[in-house]
């Protein structure tokens, strides 16, 4: 008897353990998956604008291959005014902003909504005044770093969070 009542008791375990094995694959599938599937895909084709002049291009653009994350080949330069119209291949625009504060206005034009606007003003260079930061928070999809470690996390989460419409 107490061999049926044990039998029993494991197969209703064990239906409840498969179930709950299922369900919990099935919202790692639907939850999880698709983030790292983008963020993949983000390290392997989407395209980064660099905006920034002299030393602080060749710096900006040391940081992201010396973090073995980004493909250099995926790496836009901008450098001047003229060139802005280049980045519309990239989805991820980061702006040095003490060499383009006189042409952000330019660059948000240009910029889509699906695309990720981040702007790395160093502590230790003047601040962005708040006329322009207005104009800067009015846009979708940018955010401001002061630091080099946290650059590299917004550039990460923006690929995660923005379309691949560019793509």
């Amino acid at each position: 008897m107490f061999i049926k009542v044990f039998t029993v008791v494991g197969i209703i375990e064990s239906c409840l353990f498969l179930g709950g094995l299922v369900w919990a694959i099935f919202l790692w599938v639907k939850g999880i998956f698709p983030i790292l599937l983008r963020l993949g895909n983000g390290f392997a084709k989407r395209k980064i604008a660099i905006f920034a002049k002299g030393d602080n291009l060749t710096s900006l653009k040391h940081l992201l291959a010396d973090s073995k994350i980004f493909k250099e080949k995926n790496v836009l330069e901008i450098t001047k005014k003229e060139d802005i119209g280049r980045a519309t291949r990239a989805s991820i625009y980061v702006v040095f902003w003490h060499d383009w504060a006189d042409d952000v206005a330019d660059i948000l034009r240009q910029k889509p909504d699906n695309c990720a606007l981040i702007v790395y003003a160093p502590y230790d260079l003047s601040r962005i005044p708040n006329e322009q930061m207005r104009c800067l928070d009015e846009k979708r999809n940018t955010a401001i770093t002061n630091f080099r470690g946290r650059l590299l996390n917004d550039i990460v989460t923006s690929m995660i969070t923005t379309s691949y419409d560019n793509d």
